[in-house]
């Protein structure tokens, strides 16, 4: 584990038995027991999967449709692969998932630090996929979803939504230089970026990925991106009309375990949501339902009014759970963004799996080498300089 005791989180809350955080474990156990136990709403197919029959699909397209549909597993923990050439030789040329594993390589490279903790390149990359494909929505058309517009039509830049984003649309622009002579796309550098993001942050899922995206350099509709204050109304109205679901949306939304926040609070730059940032877990889903919390997170308004919401409160504490949760947010995530980054593409039934090229699996936990600095961050001991070094992955120093 990551820290003995049920994590960081856990032992700042438990200490000799006695709950630091007066009501949490209550609120835990009251919201676990409040999952909807009405039938889910059937999950709807996108793209052009919405029309063409299962004896049309590629084996692609129907290992997406059956994702799409809960039918099969949305991770691929085991898969490995090596490249069959360098970059540019026949070899490499001659399949398609080559030159991506010269990507995620580089890209696993530069999104950890020295303490194993995925980094700030590594949570920006996971939030600029969302936020590329996010821009879809069925009410706007066909324009936006994941399909390179938020770098290539400058939105990064542009849109207020993007803020925070900045240096790794700088960086992503700076591989896509490196990498657009081999012909692959914005659209899939940018969700390649995102699942390698996931997967290198400690326990992150190894989403199924794949390529052949298409380009589109105009702008995406404005106003398919939540706001960090919107109402839970909004929330799950805005990603319904993206065929998520309320539970979609909290899977989703758990992404917010590994982050520091930069823009929403302008004097809280570096604040994490949760205490252990750069580490893939459900304390998130912990902290932000308890009804008092460590003052060292920040939690964002849109994320407590979910958290209370009744269409979406027990879905904070089935994945809050320290025995199962992890397990079984990793799946609910790993399926929903395999649908939230399909999402504006025309052509699902062409696309090829490259998962394989995906770095491994972390593993089910993490030990921290830093554990006692995390737990005296957790408790609101360090300073800025903790947060320097969260920021970039690395050791805390004493």
């Amino acid at each position: 584990m990551k820290v003995p005791t049920a994590a960081i989180a856990g032992l700042v809350m438990v200490v000799g038995g006695a709950v630091a955080y007066p009501g949490l474990k209550d609120t835990i156990d009251e919201i676990s027991n409040q999952v909807d136990s009405s039938p889910r709403p059937v999950p709807e197919l996108i793209g052009d999967l919405e029309h063409l029959s299962e004896c049309s699909l590629t084996s692609t397209g129907s290992a997406i449709k059956h994702i799409l549909l809960g039918q099969i597993n949305p991770q691929d923990l085991f898969s490995t692969y090596t490249a069959p050439g360098a970059k540019g030789s026949p070899a490499c040329a001659a399949d398609t998932c080559c030159i991506w594993k010269h990507i995620a390589d580089e890209l696993r490279d530069a999104m950890v630090g020295t303490a194993g903790r995925c980094n700030k390149l590594a949570r920006g990359a996971v939030r600029l996929g969302f936020h590329d494909a996010g821009g879809w929505s069925r009410k706007t058309g066909p324009d936006g979803g994941a399909d390179g517009s938020i770098l290539l039509a400058n939105e990064c830049e542009e849109r207020r939504e993007n803020g925070g984003l900045e240096q790794i649309c700088a960086q992503m622009r700076v591989w896509w230089d490196k990498y657009k002579g081999y012909g692959i796309s914005m659209a899939d550098l940018i969700q390649m970026g995102a699942t390698v993001g996931a997967v290198v942050c400690p326990q992150g899922p190894r989403i199924r990925s794949f390529v052949g995206r298409r380009d589109n350099p105009k702008p995406a509709p404005k106003g398919n991106l939540p706001s960090p204050f919107a109402t839970a109304d909004s929330i799950l109205a805005m990603f319904a009309d993206k065929t998520i679901s309320a539970q979609g949306v909290v899977a989703l939304l758990g992404a917010h375990t590994a982050s520091q926040q930069t823009k929403v609070y302008a004097n809280r730059t570096g604040a994490p949501q949760d205490t252990t940032p750069g580490i893939w877990d459900t304390v998130y889903f912990r902290e932000t339902s308890a009804k008092k919390c460590p003052d060292k997170i920040v939690r964002f308004v849109s994320d407590t009014n979910l958290a209370t919401d009744p269409r979406t409160t027990g879905y904070f504490g089935m994945y809050g759970e320290e025995a199962a949760g992890q397990t079984r947010w990793n799946e609910d995530y790993a399926r929903e963004y395999v649908r939230l980054s399909l999402l504006g593409v025309p052509n699902i039934n062409d696309l090829t799996e490259c998962t394989k090229v995906l770095p491994a699996f972390t593993g089910a936990s993490f030990t921290n080498p830093d554990e006692d600095m995390m737990v005296r961050y957790a408790k609101g001991e360090l300073l800025a300089h903790a947060d320097a070094a969260l920021e970039a992955g690395d050791l805390i120093p004493h």
